[in-house]
Order: C-alpha cells, then structure tokens, then sequence
C-alpha cells in the first residue's frame, strides 16, 4: 500500500507532535502511539519488529524512517491475525487468567473495527462463547478460535 499525499501528510503530521526536541527525529518509544494516532492498531510484536523500543533514548526515528513502518503497517492492518485478536482481548483479562467478563466481549465486538450489528453480535456471542461462569466471565482464546475457525 503505497502512501497516498494525505498520508503521508497524516504521518509527518503526527511525526512533527512527537518530535518533541524539534530536531527531526522521534524516540522509537513513541511508535506504537503514533501509528494509534494514524488510526492503526499494531500489536506490542509488530512495533517491537518495526523497530520500536521499550524504554526511552534507546533509538531515534527520523521521519524517512517513520513513513516505511506506517505503510507496512497500514498495509498489514487490512488482516487482522488471530494473535492481534488475542492481545486485544488480553487488555480485558485483568486476572492474567485467560478469562473477561461475557459482557466485556459483546461490547468489544460492538464497538471495536468494523461496527457489528447488536443481531450480528448476539449470533457470533452464541455460535462462539463458551457457558459464562458464575462470576460472568469466558475464557476468551476459544472464543476467538472458533470465531476466526
């Protein structure tokens, strides 16, 4: 996916907010908020292989640098995997337990990426969902197994 003038207008944009020092580079901390601010939702792996860092003043991104990594980005983000999913639905795992609350996932398919419809969501919950606990929560891994099945 090339990047088109408004893209790349977007992304140095978004580069320019993050270059705090005013000097032409970004820290590589900062890439996987900027691609969120590009309306991407690239996974902790996917910024790590892009070149993102985990600590501060460990890299420096200058913006010939940034662009490549968007478009790979944006061009990957047309398939989601079945590990994307998975991180996403980890944010809800508050246990660390492989579980989230039932209610947590209908929601989540509700508003998350391409809207589903409450019908939509309500046959997806029932072909896919295994039987909530008494606590209301679903292991969420084969869930997401049978949905991409």
């Amino acid at each position: 996916a090339d990047l088109s003038a408004r893209d790349v207008e977007r992304a140095n944009f978004v580069f320019s907010i993050y270059d705090f020092e005013g000097n032409g580079t970004v820290d590589a901390v900062n890439l996987g908020d900027m691609l969120r601010a590009l309306n991407l939702n690239p996974t902790l792996a996917t910024i790590e292989k892009l070149g993102g860092t985990k600590k501060k003043n460990e890299k420096k991104l200058k913006a010939d640098e940034f662009l490549p990594i968007f478009s790979q980005v944006k061009k990957d983000k047309e398939q989601g995997t079945f590990e994307d999913f998975l991180e996403c639905l980890k944010l809800y795992d508050k246990e660390e337990n492989g579980k989230m609350m039932a209610a947590e996932l209908s929601h989540t398919l509700l508003s998350l990426g391409e809207r589903l419809s409450d019908a939509e969501t309500e046959e997806v919950l029932k072909d896919c969902m295994d039987q909530e606990d008494d606590d209301g929560f679903i292991p969420y891994e084969p869930f997401l197994k049978k949905m991409m099945a």
